[in-house]
């Protein structure tokens, strides 16, 4: 990977962006999916919580099912982030 570590603003960026509809579920998955599963790399608590949240947002109940998190609970997870990081 060429670019660095995200920090957690990025991540939260990344997040925001899917419960505003400005991302997709899908492009927020495949940006997680490279950070996570990149073994050499070292996150804090709440790093690793906030990326595997957004690493298998798209993941849907059966093919042209509903998502398996609502966008509800996409949001309480952004709340629970930003509360986190005071």
């Amino acid at each position: 990977m060429d670019e660095p570590q995200p920090d957690l603003d990025a991540i939260e960026a990344k997040l925001a962006a899917v419960v505003d509809g400005s991302m997709s579920r899908e492009a927020a998955d495949r940006w997680a999916a490279r950070w996570y599963t990149a073994d050499h790399l070292r996150w804090d608590e709440l790093s690793w919580w906030a990326l595997g949240c957004l690493y298998g947002i798209d993941l849907q109940h059966g093919p042209g099912g509903e998502y398996l998190h609502d966008r509800s609970q996409v949001a309480g997870w952004l709340a629970e982030l930003r509360h986190r990081r005071r």
